[in-house]
């Protein structure tokens, strides 16, 4: 593409250089770069892009952009090279994203959930229910992206670079796409990766303390202001009216178009009759008119909230009362309040919940119906929000029976400091706890725990296929754990008895 064209729409441009080059590649990233492309200079949290630039230029870049604020005569770029200035290099890169890849969202529906929990659920419900009735749908989320019943990838972040994003919408227009249903995250609008999609539907799930830190963050006012930026962008708003925040934002978004769902408060789709078991959960909800009951095998009061969400979408874009319900009872979504089958019969499940709302939320749902114990076993990310570490500490020490505390992504932190972290709250419950920094080993600890009649619930890494410790992934598939620890107990326990005959 003509590299002019690449530009239209930045504001502030100066450039040096021949600017009527054909672009075959754009990216922030200088590895990514190949013949005739053009490197974006981002300023990250961790490194700056200037320092990439003769990277790029030796892997095939032609064209160079860098934001106002960059020394230039220290740059020592080559005469034939294009140098371009901008105010906001990452807002720019998203600008010349949706004109490389010709502006694909403008192509299909595009629906944006965004929300500090749920959005996961959220979106898997509305595609399976649109799939349903007739659509073709892409997913993009913190699990993976998906065209259809085909994975695409799995992903690193929940909203992907403008960059990326652009290109795997280029690709849902391809292969005929109609709708696209996708997690937007509060770093991906303050950072602008989504800037110039063009939003159909926007949702607002809800808000909680979460992503405060140094490199997310600041507070929570930015937090929230950043979420509120998804409801700029879309011409239809749906809020859930039962959160203080997002019952807020929707008095505050300029949406042109608004509707609000709940349990408790007024809303304009309102559950009723709702019945929550160990399996499902049920409830009545007008759907054209009519009351209907609908069913979800995702137990829990969060799955009320999360379906009523979907409902809302579904409807708009043509959904029927009966599409809906038959999809809601099929959906199912890895690592969230999912089930693990096992030879021990105990009842193991794995959830993504890593803040504290969203671990006080899956402990009281599964505590409201089990009978024996609740034996969580969770940890803390590193190089993340430090504040909510004693706050989840506090949460499980208060309604889990027994709580393991261990390691969940240690990153580049000491997995003991995060722990004391967390034991700073576990401490002002009488909660019962042990600390075992090796999560299988505390996994491994938590089934010698439990009897028939009791829970235990692996929170944190939900989906996640692996454990992330000093810049290194390793394989940390939780389904496969559990197997695994099952066998080293049921080992253990057949050589303790050849032992016991021998003697």
């Amino acid at each position: 593409m003509n590299l002019k064209e690449i530009l239209v729409g930045i504001d502030g441009i100066k450039a040096k250089g021949n600017l009527e080059l054909d672009i075959t590649n754009i990216n922030s990233d200088s590895r990514n770069i190949k013949e005739n492309g053009m490197f974006i200079a981002i300023r990250g949290f961790e490194t700056d892009g200037i320092i990439y630039i003769k990277d790029a230029i030796t892997n095939g870049a032609i064209a160079i952009m860098v934001d106002n604020n960059t020394d230039l005569k220290k740059l020592e770029i080559p005469d034939d090279i294009t140098l371009i200035v901008v105010p906001d290099t990452r807002l720019a890169l998203s600008i010349c994203a949706c004109n490389f890849y010709k502006n694909p969202s403008k192509k299909f529906k595009l629906i944006g959930v965004t929300g500090t929990k749920g959005k996961t659920t959220t979106t898997f419900m509305i595609k399976k229910i649109l799939e349903k009735a007739g659509h073709k749908v892409g997913l993009i989320g913190t699990i993976a992206t998906y065209i259809g019943d085909k994975k695409i990838k799995e992903n690193v972040r929940t909203t992907p670079e403008s960059t990326e994003l652009q290109e795997i919408f280029s690709q849902m227009v391809e292969e005929k796409v109609d709708v696209v249903v996708m997690e937007v995250s509060s770093q991906s609008l303050k950072l602008n990766r989504v800037h110039g999609c063009d939003f159909d539907i926007g949702v607002f799930t809800n808000f909680a303390h979460e992503h405060i830190s140094e490199n997310e963050h600041p507070d929570m006012e930015d937090y929230f202001n950043s979420k509120l930026k998804l409801f700029d962008m879309c011409k239809i708003g749906y809020f859930n009216n039962d959160d203080i925040y997002t019952a807020k934002a929707e008095r505050l978004a300029i949406t042109p178009e608004k509707t609000t769902y709940g349990i408790d408060n007024f809303a304009h789709i309102l559950a009723k009759d709702i019945t929550i078991t160990n399996s499902y959960v049920d409830f009545k909800v007008k759907i054209e008119n009519r009351n209907e009951r609908v069913k979800t095998c995702i137990p829990g009061r969060f799955s009320v909230y999360n379906s009523l969400a979907a409902i809302c979408v579904a409807t708009k874009l043509g959904a029927n009362a009966e599409q809906i319900k038959e999809a809601l009872l099929e959906v199912r979504i890895p690592g969230r309040s999912e089930l693990v089958d096992n030879d021990k019969g105990l009842t193991i499940m794995i959830d993504y919940a890593h803040t504290p709302e969203s671990l006080e939320s899956i402990l009281q749902a599964v505590k409201s119906y089990t009978k024996g114990r609740v034996i969580c076993v969770f940890g803390c990310g590193g190089d993340r929000d430090k504040i909510k570490r004693p706050l989840m500490g506090e949460v499980s020490g208060r309604v889990a029976t027994n709580t393991i505390i261990t390691s969940d992504n240690p990153r580049t932190e000491e997995p003991q400091d995060i722990i004391k972290d967390i034991e700073e709250g576990i401490k002002k419950t009488k909660g019962q706890y042990i600390c075992i920094e090796d999560r299988k080993e505390a996994i491994k600890q938590a089934i010698k725990m439990a009897g028939r009649n009791d829970i235990i619930v692996l929170a944190g890494k939900g989906h996640e296929p692996y454990q992330e410790i000093n810049h290194e992934k390793s394989p940390f598939d939780e389904r496969i754990i559990v197997k695994e620890m099952i066998e080293e107990i049921e080992k253990e326990i057949s050589n303790k008895k050849k032992k016991n005959k021998k003697i």
